[in-house]
């Protein structure tokens, strides 16, 4: 069982935002207005917060999650993409917080930890109907937002 006092703190806080970065890299496929960002900025944040399994550093990392958001601290703070195109850096930086956890932890914890990052993205990608005029010929996934989970999908395994 692997759990927060197993990380340095910096690994840690990349690994606690890791959620929300899945999250980030739906909004950054197919930007909207401030209400799908909004929508898919809750989504995802229920999904941080309620991990799909019950491994310890799963449940772990939904619960620093959660003080996080008592204490309203912003859950992407201190991350900011490079250079690169945003896309690009986003995939990178879950590529990375997926070898720290899979350095350290079970077999089925990385793989609980990459589903988890991507039922957080499909959680985000689900949340606001994307094109169409006034919802008539939306759709729940964009093209885009498909386009970037099947990278997540790919970047974290699962």
């Amino acid at each position: 069982m692997t759990a927060k006092t197993d990380f340095p703190e910096d690994e840690w806080a990349r690994i606690v935002r890791a959620p929300f970065v899945a999250g980030l890299a739906i909004s950054l496929a197919d930007p909207g207005g401030p209400i799908e960002a909004a929508k898919e900025t809750m989504a995802t944040m229920k999904s941080a917060t309620s991990p799909p399994s019950r491994e310890q550093l799963l449940t772990e990392v939904a619960l620093d999650v959660q003080a996080m958001a008592q204490q309203r601290q912003h859950p992407l703070k201190g991350y900011k993409p490079s250079s690169q195109p945003a896309g690009e850096a986003v995939l990178a930086e879950l590529r990375e917080v997926k070898a720290l956890v899979t350095a350290k932890a079970t077999p089925e914890e990385t793989a609980a930890f990459g589903a988890w990052l991507v039922a957080s993205a499909q959680a985000a990608a689900e949340a606001a109907k994307e094109g169409g005029f006034m919802g008539f010929k939306a759709q729940l996934v964009s093209e885009g937002e498909q386009g970037m989970l099947d990278q997540i999908r790919d970047a974290v395994g699962d």
